[in-house]
C-alpha cells in the first residue's frame, strides 16, 4: 500500500480533504497505481516544533513579521 505523508501546519477539515484528494488522485496518475491502494497522513506540526537552518519556525516567522512592519533588531 503506497503511503503518502505530509508535515505541515494544522488544516480545517475542508483544506484537509482537498489535500488528500489532490496528493492521492496526483499519485494515482503518475504511478498509475489505483486510487484507492494510496494511504494518506496530514500530520500537524506547530512552529515550535520545526525548524530550519538551525532555527525554530516560531522564530523565523516573528522575523519575518517584524521585518515587514519595518521593526528591526540591532
Amino acid at each position: 500500500m503506497p503511503t503518502i505523508l505530509f508535515y505541515g501546519p494544522r488544516l480545517d477539515k475542508k483544506k484537509s480533504r482537498e489535500m488528500i484528494k489532490s496528493f492521492t488522485e496526483t499519485a494515482s496518475r503518475l504511478t498509475g497505481i489505483e486510487e484507492p491502494a494510496f494511504l494518506v497522513y496530514l500530520i500537524e506540526v506547530p512552529p515550535e516544533n520545526a525548524g530550519v537552518g538551525g532555527e525554530l519556525l516560531q522564530d523565523k516567522f516573528k522575523k519575518i513579521i517584524n521585518t515587514k512592519r519595518g521593526v528591526h533588531k540591532i
